[in-house]
């Protein structure tokens, strides 16, 4: 289990231009890495687009933002032309950044218990190392719960 002061895990994935992204590609940047379970649904749109109509304040404090979920690479595509977002998603569909990051697991659901995303958000210093990890997610202000608990 991953936790706070922990060096993040080194990942690639290609994004919704089919570009690879790496970890190391953002040396000596913030990063915001996020994980969400599905685009285009109600939680998901509204994490992404809290992260993105404040994507300018995020970026001006030394920010990159990346998202990451199972969908493919045209269902990102897809996503972020419709919600004109302005950062990297990451097409994880064989769950291994998921699963490197402990945001894949066990769910319950009207207690039915399924394997699915966990959503979670890092945020790993210039270093490559975890500052924060956040678990229960507010996805309509999350930007300011990020901001907020770094100024802590």
């Amino acid at each position: 289990m991953l936790k706070e002061g922990d060096k993040a895990p080194i990942f690639k994935g290609n994004n919704q231009d089919e570009k690879e992204i790496k970890l190391s590609d953002f040396a000596g940047k913030k990063v915001i890495l996020y994980f969400y379970p599905k685009d285009n649904t109600p939680g998901c749109t509204a994490e992404s687009c809290n992260l993105n109509d404040n994507y300018n304040e995020l970026t001006s404090k030394g920010f990159e933002v990346i998202g990451v979920s199972p969908d493919g690479i045209t269902s990102h595509q897809k996503f972020i032309a419709k919600h004109q977002l302005q950062f990297n998603l990451i097409a994880d569909t064989e769950k291994e950044i998921l699963q490197q990051y402990d945001a894949w697991g066990l769910k319950k659901l009207y207690g039915r218990e399924y394997m699915g995303v966990l959503r979670k958000t890092f945020i790993i210093d210039e270093n490559g190392l975890i500052v924060k990890i956040f678990e229960k997610v507010k996805t309509k202000d999350h930007t300011n719960q990020i901001l907020s608990e770094l100024e802590k």
